[in-house]
C-alpha cells in the first residue's frame, strides 16, 4: 500500500522559511517521481514542484527562486525548502507520486498546513 506522509508545516511571518518533508512507503522510491502540490483556501489544487527519478526538478513560476525540492533515496523522503514565504503561499501542502504523464496519482495524504502572516 502506497503511503505518503507530509510534515513540517506551521505558521510563519512573511519573509520566513519552512521545510516540508514527505515520507514515502509502499513503492520503489528510487524509481518514482514525486511532486509537491498545494491547495489554498477557495482555490484549486496546483502543482508546486516536482523531482524526477534522475533528480531533474521542475518548479511552478510562482515559487521559482524561493523553493527548493530535494530527494533522499536512502531515507525515501522528498523535502521542500521554502524561503521568502509570502501570504499567498498559505495553503495545505501535499506530496504525491507523479505518473509518466506528469500527473499526480491518487495517493493523496492529509497534507500539512502552511500559514504565512503579513
Amino acid at each position: 500500500q502506497v503511503q505518503l506522509v507530509e510534515s513540517g508545516g506551521g505558521s510563519v511571518q512573511a519573509g520566513g522559511s519552512l521545510r516540508l518533508s514527505c515520507a514515502v512507503s509502499g513503492i520503489t522510491f528510487s524509481d518514482t517521481s514525486i511532486g509537491w502540490y498545494r491547495r489554498a483556501p477557495g482555490k484549486q489544487r496546483e502543482a508546486v514542484a516536482r523531482i524526477e527519478v534522475n533528480a531533474d526538478v521542475i518548479y511552478a513560476d510562482s515559487v521559482k527562486g524561493r523553493f527548493t525540492i530535494a530527494r533522499d533515496n536512502a531515507k525515501k523522503t522528498v523535502d521542500l525548502q521554502m524561503n521568502s514565504l509570502q501570504p499567498e503561499d498559505t495553503a495545505v501542502y501535499y506530496c504525491n507520486v507523479v505518473n509518466d504523464s506528469g500527473m499526480p496519482r491518487d495517493y493523496w495524504g492529509k497534507g500539512t498546513l502552511v500559514f504565512v502572516s503579513s
